[in-house]
């Protein structure tokens, strides 16, 4: 059974020859880019909806001391919130439009960095079933190759039947990479631009409370 299994993977990887192989490579490396993204995105995230909380008492209160040690703590000192914090921090005295627009500047940066290897992703979503589709007609090709070859020797159809058939695991293979690959890259969008939307909001409630309180 085992030697079975062995062979059948032989046969596989024969049938799908280098495209196959690509796709495997492909598939491979598109995991690690998940894999890689989930766990960071997941750390970064929690660390700073945590910090944001933790700040939000002292963003009323205007202890601007306080936020500024909470975002030297060691876990999410190089956090997006504790960045964006530490610099509005440090404008707090300025006028609202430029605290704005230093605001702005931190969240685009920081979104950008967590989303750097999303279009990776995107990229192998749409490639991969056109790479597979290319070994599928490589492999379709030569089973009618085969075909004219045996025509002679009443082989019929079954050649061609039997050489698309292994062909088309190009095809699958390509399917199976892109479809985690399109999945992971929506995910991981929606995910960065809700937190975006977090800081936007940390951001404005800042700006208002130090704005409020130049006024009294």
């Amino acid at each position: 059974m085992e030697f079975s299994s062995m062979t059948s993977i032989k046969e596989l990887f024969s049938a799908g020859g280098p495209v196959l192989i690509l796709l495997l490579l492909l598939s491979i490396y598109s995991i690690s880019i998940i894999l890689e993204r989930f766990f960071k995105l997941r750390s970064v995230i929690r660390y700073s909806r945590r910090l944001i909380e933790y700040c939000k008492h002292p963003i009323r209160s205007y202890n601007y001391n306080k936020i500024a040690d909470a975002c030297k703590k060691e876990k999410v000192k190089n956090t997006p919130a504790a960045i964006l914090l530490s610099r509005l921090v440090k404008t707090a005295s300025r006028p609202a439009s430029e605290q704005e627009r230093v605001a702005e500047s931190v969240i685009d940066f920081e979104i950008a960095s967590l989303q750097r290897k999303l279009t990776v992703l995107g990229t192998l979503g749409s490639i991969t079933p056109f790479i597979g589709l290319f070994g599928t007609v490589i492999g379709v090709m030569h089973a009618f190759k085969d075909l004219a070859a045996t025509t002679a020797n009443g082989a019929g159809a079954s050649v061609v039947a039997a050489g698309i058939a292994e062909a088309l695991v190009n095809t699958a293979a390509g399917l199976f990479v892109a479809i985690p690959a399109v999945i992971a890259y929506n995910y991981f969008l929606s995910k960065t631009n809700y937190f975006a939307q977090e800081l936007e909001k940390t951001a404005q409630d800042f700006i208002y409370a130090a704005h409020s309180a130049t006024e009294k």
